[in-house]
């Protein structure tokens, strides 16, 4: 990462009380395969639901992983459900 995202991250905690240290680029590979499989808007609407989800679970880094991994999950699976149905090129 560096510069502007991480002065960006940086001030986002600070001013929304968020005081936990989690794996951005994690964060940012899990959005991009939502924006492609899925579609770009379902991105940052999916990074909500990640937070909101990890947050249900308890909190912590370990629960945002949890979460990305199972939002990557369907996006993957959504992406190929939907190439399948189109079927042959």
């Amino acid at each position: 990462m560096g510069g502007v995202l991480d002065d960006w991250i940086t001030e986002a905690r600070t001013e929304l009380g968020v005081d936990l240290d989690v794996d951005v680029a994690e964060l940012l590979d899990m959005t991009k395969v939502v924006a492609h499989g899925v579609a770009r808007p379902a991105a940052p609407l999916t990074a909500f639901l990640v937070g909101y989800a990890a947050a249900r679970a308890g909190g912590g880094p370990e629960a945002v992983t949890e979460a990305c991994r199972k939002a990557e999950a369907l996006a993957r699976r959504w992406a190929a459900e939907r190439h399948d149905a189109d079927g042959p090129g």
